[in-house]
Order: C-alpha cells, then sequence, then structure tokens
C-alpha cells in the first residue's frame, strides 16, 4: 500500500505556524505533495525543508517572491527528479514538480489561477495544455501517471455549492471545465469521484468570505487522476475537510502495487 496525500497550504510558513509537522508526524503519509508553498526552501528551517524520514523536491516561483510554488516529500527516494515542466513561462512561477519511481511517474502541480476578472485565464489554459502534452508523452513512454495538486478547476457542478452563480467565475468557467473533460476523455481517472461518484457537499478549497467554510460554500478543486492501467491499483480516495490550517483541505489516494 502506498498512501499519497495533496495539500494546497497557501502559505507553508504560515501553516508550519498551524501544526503542519505535527499533521505529517500524525498522518505518516508515504509521498505528501504541498502547493502554493510561496517560500524558498532556504528561507525555513530544516524540520520544514526536509522532514525526518523524507526527501524533498522544491520548485519555487523566481518571477515574484512569497508567490506559488510546490514540494514532494517522499520517504523513498525517486529514480529521478524533474523541476518543471521545461517551459520557462511556467517554470518561473515554480509550479510544477515530476519525480519518477520505478513503477509510475508521480507530477505534483499548483494550476495558474484564472486572476481577478478572468484575465489569466489564457495563462492558465496554456499551462494546462502544456501540462498535459507532458502527461501524454510519459503515457506513450509506458509510464503509469499519477498527477495531483489545485488544479483551480471545478469539473461538473456536483463539485462545488453554487454553480448557477459562478458559471462565469474563473474556476468553473466552460472553457476550464472542457479542460477535464478532456482529460477524462483520455482515460484519466478522477480518483474521488471514481470511487464516489454521487457523493456531494464534499469541497477542498473554502474562499475566505465570513462563515464559507462553517456553511461548507466550497470548490472540489484539488485533485489525484491517474493513468487508466493504474484504475486497479486505487483503494481509496478522500477529501479530509476537517483539516484546518489553509483554505484548502487535504486530499488523499491509497493504491497498492
Amino acid at each position: 500500500m502506498l498512501r499519497l496525500y495533496s495539500w494546497n497550504v497557501n502559505g507553508i510558513r504560515a501553516a508550519h505556524g498551524k501544526g503542519l509537522l505535527d499533521w505529517i508526524q500524525q498522518v505518516q503519509p508515504d509521498i505528501l505533495c504541498l502547493q502554493e508553498t510561496k517560500a524558498h526552501p532556504d528561507q525555513l528551517d530544516s524540520a520544514l525543508r526536509e522532514p525526518e524520514g523524507y526527501h524533498s523536491y522544491w520548485a519555487w516561483s523566481t518571477v515574484k517572491k512569497g508567490y506559488s510554488g510546490v514540494v514532494i516529500y517522499t520517504r523513498q527516494e525517486p529514480e529521478r527528479v524533474q523541476i518543471g515542466l521545461g517551459i520557462d513561462q511556467f517554470d518561473g512561477e515554480g509550479r510544477t514538480v515530476i519525480t519518477y519511481f520505478s513503477n509510475f511517474v508521480l507530477i505534483g502541480a499548483y494550476f495558474p489561477n484564472g486572476g481577478q476578472e478572468n484575465n489569466r485565464v489564457p495563462f492558465k489554459m496554456a499551462y494546462k495544455a502544456a501540462f498535459l502534452e507532458v502527461c501524454e508523452r510519459l503515457r506513450a513512454d509506458g509510464r503509469p501517471v499519477i498527477f495531483c495538486g489545485d488544479v483551480n478547476t471545478a469539473h461538473q457542478e456536483i463539485d462545488l455549492a453554487r454553480p448557477k452563480e459562478n458559471q462565469n467565475t474563473t474556476g468553473f468557467m466552460p472553457v476550464e471545465r472542457a479542460w477535464i473533460d478532456d482529460v477524462v476523455a483520455r482515460g484519466y481517472v478522477d480518483t474521488f469521484r471514481a470511487l464516489h461518484p454521487d457523493t456531494t457537499d464534499l469541497y477542498t478549497y473554502w474562499p475566505y468570505w465570513t462563515g464559507s467554510r462553517q456553511r461548507n460554500i466550497g470548490w472540489r478543486i484539488d485533485y489525484f487522476f491517474t493513468t487508466p492501467d493504474l484504475r486497479e491499483q486505487i483503494v481509496e480516495a478522500d477529501i479530509h475537510a476537517g483539516v484546518m490550517g489553509s483554505d484548502h483541505c487535504p486530499v488523499s489516494l491509497t493504491v497498492s502495487f
């Protein structure tokens, strides 16, 4: 069994102050992917930079401090690690870490937000296209792929509390949702929805509006996807809505090899 977790922590230093390392110690994930770390590893103490028992691999923003950033903590050392997609316009924002293991490739990613007035939606869609191209190349090479992170898009109406009010809001615009349609059409498995097809009112992100989390006015925008060759290895996929410390909560995937 391999237990993988993904969590947008909305600032790793802030999450550290809210008990991130205690949570890691309690949960003991085999692999943990964090997004929106908003830090260069040199800014962190050693316990956070590389928690005991884990290897860590970081991508950080070089275009703006305190912005974006992802890290993968893993107990097993990967065979190879690639930081970024190999495309400067995306990699400068520190959005992607690709880790190669013997029987799968894991990609941790923080997809762009569409921005105020949807001004970054074209950039977001360009990243999505480039990201999927990388996944498809890995697939063509015969490598099973798991990708996870904050995709910043709710797929269907079941995936957010107020779909009708958000049809033209980034994160639920038709063009953004169509990308996930394409991902699924290519055979990728939305692991949570595959195992919980009819589950409602379970979200991974709640805006910082007054009471939105208490009233569960949320969005499911954090995912684990796998290529179809791993479908039979999926044991469980969960959303841990009770875990606090960010405006997102962790999601998890258990696979058996």
